[in-house]
């Protein structure tokens, strides 16, 4: 709830339909943290029964109707929210929402490998990956001295940690919307080249006991994740392979936990049949794409996918087409 306390905050549909917001934190996260701390209370369901207490309470006050949004995660829920009480909203607007079906899904990889851009602009972030991997040993020292620099602690030893790092870089790339144009090109300086990977995929992602660690928890048990592709960096890792990368880098220590189906199978279910309001949107080349819902053909569940768009997709920003079908969608919804 950290990003409501800004004064200048304000979300896009509350500020188009002039209406009143109410910004729920997820619980465990920050202040909503309980204490003692245990994990078997950090569900879907319970989350979803959060909101459910609230929308009860304040719809006293508030008699009009009623929208249900998020972005990613807060996507998520929004969703999640809607399936398991289906009556509470009028509408429900989820922002770049995944529904992942498995711990590391499977579909992300090859959605950047093959997908995502044109293919010159993924051999451009493929290239420069190797670039990092091929310069360990002057870039290794680099790495090592910022992670010192500002105290990262990790779960494994800096040199995983590069190799992660690099991974991590073209699903950051593409899921934030950056210009292939500012890649340094095979002239730039190791500083260069150091500083410009490092500002768009910082290993401060990868530190222990980090303030999101709910969120992989929730991953690791329900809401799933993405992997990483190591095949076209044969030979230049330290690694042997990712597959467990969630539970070695991030869940808190002494936690593990299995990964159940039950919410994607219920919240797939649920988009395929339901005839609630729903509006989705999506960006085209974010990775969280490559798990987006599927749109029935019911006429109530819509989802909108922003052409060359990344995780920052909103319907503001959508081209003039389909920001003025958006906002016309929902505007009739809440005459009905």
């Amino acid at each position: 709830a950290g990003y409501a306390s800004m004064p200048r905050y304000r979300e896009e549909l509350s500020r188009t339909f002039d209406a009143n917001l109410i910004f729920v934190e997820h619980r465990y996260f920050l202040e909503s943290t309980p204490s003692p701390l245990d994990w078997k209370y950090l569900t879907a369901e319970n989350s979803a029964y959060d909101l459910h207490r609230i929308t009860e309470l304040f719809k006293t006050l508030y008699k009009g109707k009623w929208i249900a949004t998020g972005i990613s995660k807060g996507g998520q829920t929004a969703l999640i929210y809607r399936a398991f009480f289906p009556e509470d909203v009028d509408i429900t607007v989820p922002y770049v929402a995944p529904l992942c079906k498995s711990r590391e899904d499977g579909r992300h990889e090859p959605f950047i490998s093959n997908f995502a851009g044109t293919k010159e602009q993924r051999d451009a972030i493929l290239n420069f990956q190797k670039r990092i991997l091929e310069k360990r040993a002057t870039l290794q020292p680099k790495f090592d001295s910022l992670c010192l620099a500002n105290n990262y602690k990790f779960n494994l030893p800096l040199e995983n940690i590069y190799d992660y790092t690099v991974l991590e870089f073209s699903f950051s790339f593409w899921q934030w919307g950056s210009p292939v144009s500012e890649i340094p090109g095979s002239e730039a300086s190791d500083n260069q080249v150091f500083k410009y990977w490092i500002r768009m995929c910082s290993p401060d992602y990868f530190v222990n006991n980090s303030s999101t660690a709910s969120f992989f928890v929730q991953a690791a048990r329900e809401l799933g994740y993405y992997g990483y592709d190591t095949k076209p960096f044969k030979g230049l890792l330290t690694i042997k392979n990712t597959k467990g990368y969630l539970t070695k880098l991030f869940l808190p220590e002494g936690s593990e936990f299995k990964f159940d189906k039950t919410l994607y199978k219920k919240l797939k279910k649920f988009v395929a049949t339901t005839d609630k309001k729903m509006l989705f949107i999506y960006g085209e080349f974010d990775p969280w794409s490559s798990v987006k819902v599927d749109e029935p053909k019911n006429g109530n569940v819509v989802v909108m996918v922003q052409p060359g768009g990344s995780h920052k997709a909103r319907i503001s920003n959508m081209p003039d087409s389909l920001k003025n079908k958006a906002f016309e969608t929902i505007k009739g919804w809440l005459s009905e």
